[in-house]
């Protein structure tokens, strides 16, 4: 895919990575954890970039975007995402997020809401109860070599450093392990319309994204008969099923116009 603008933007002190696709109203994309922008939105920017203009984001540590030595937050990514935006020029804009990039949009909304058009968190967690049993404890005992082969050769094709990659693996595992629980006072804040998605395999419960849809008032839920992340995916095997994604980002088209 060509983007239409790409490049880089120094914000609260390292370079952030963008890419641009499309025209039309604005939708940035947020990656999850351990990944891209373009490798975990490239069937949604296929799909919509002729409906939207799609600001593609990678987070700090993540892609070609440079690195931190403090601790990473979701509280951070939030300031870097809307920062980004600023230097764009751009004042309101609509939230796609996936996994950890799913918390962090709600982190926008919640933080920010006079940017928040509206907002897609898809298999998002905002309590450790919401995770799958075992998630935990795994996370406290996960070295790199746990970490999916796939996503280290994608960082390491965008950014051939191992260091760099080890910095990456240890930021993202330090965050979920020391995750703490929003208050439910944090959502129940947020004034932006919300589509929540997950997958009824998810590394989420659907009890949990059920129970944010309750306490986020007017929003949407979708669960999609599928794991995490393969609504809009391909899956860890490498298989995309095309019909199930159509579906799904047929969905974030409606509620986006709406």
């Amino acid at each position: 895919m060509i983007a239409a603008q790409r490049g880089y933007e120094k914000v609260n002190g390292i370079q952030l990575y963008y890419e641009m696709y499309g025209a039309g109203k604005p939708l940035t994309l947020i990656h999850g954890g351990g990944s891209s922008g373009l490798f975990d939105f490239e069937e949604t920017i296929k799909r919509l970039r002729d409906q939207f203009r799609l600001i593609v984001i990678d987070l700090q540590n993540h892609g070609r975007s440079e690195h931190r030595e403090v601790p990473q937050t979701f509280e951070q990514d939030a300031r870097d995402v809307v920062a980004i935006l600023e230097k764009l020029g751009i004042k309101k804009s609509s939230f796609f997020g996936f996994s950890n990039g799913a918390t962090t949009v709600l982190k926008i909304a919640h933080l920010f809401p006079e940017i928040a058009e509206k907002i897609i968190a898809a298999s998002g967690v905002t309590k450790r109860s919401g995770m799958i049993d075992g998630f935990f404890e795994g996370m406290n005992h996960a070295t790199i070599d746990h970490m999916p082969e796939y996503l280290k050769a994608h960082f390491l094709k965008l950014n051939p450093d191992e260091k760099l990659l080890q910095n990456m693996f240890d930021k993202d595992s330090q965050r979920m392990i020391h995750f703490q629980d929003w208050e439910d006072s944090a959502l129940a804040s947020i004034t932006a319309p919300v589509f929540f998605i997950a997958g009824d395999k998810d590394v989420i419960t659907a009890a949990h994204a059920a129970e944010m849809n309750r306490l986020v008032s007017g929003s949407r839920l979708m669960i999609l008969p599928c794991g995490h992340g393969s609504y809009m995916m391909a899956d860890e095997t490498g298989r995309t099923d095309s019909g199930l994604i159509d579906f799904s980002i047929n969905q974030v088209e409606k509620f986006l116009n709406s």
